[in-house]
């Protein structure tokens, strides 16, 4: 499924009558993985944002349009459980696993509750 950064990328290419491997090989990866990225296969690189607006000289608006669009392809997330308690470790880990099978109501609830200390 292409990606919010997937759509902004072919466009960009499209725009610039390029293909695929002319992005790629701009970017330093194959085509294929390039492919994977769009795709939501794999999470966009850090670097991309800046070297597509250098590469492609894109506006402050396409710019920050771009940087969004890599935020919201993410499909991996790193969170830092270093100084965590196991317990605490499991908490986190539980509510990953869980996080699918709650409704609307109950994401609200969990948030207002870890809110509340704000």
């Amino acid at each position: 499924m292409l990606t919010l950064f997937g759509k902004f990328s072919r466009k960009l290419r499209i725009d610039n009558g390029e293909l695929l491997k002319d992005m790629a090989g701009k970017l330093g990866v194959t085509s294929s993985y390039l492919s994977a990225v769009e795709n939501g296969k794999r999470n966009v690189p850090q670097n991309w944002v800046g070297k597509l607006t250098k590469l492609y000289s894109l506006t402050t608006d396409q710019h920050y349009e771009l940087r969004n669009a890599a935020e919201e392809s993410k499909i991996n997330n790193k969170v830092d459980l270093k100084g965590f308690n196991n317990e605490d470790k499991d908490l986190v880990m539980a509510l990953a696993r869980k996080i699918d099978d709650m409704d609307e109501a109950q994401k609200v609830t969990l948030k207002n509750l870890l809110n509340k200390n704000k």
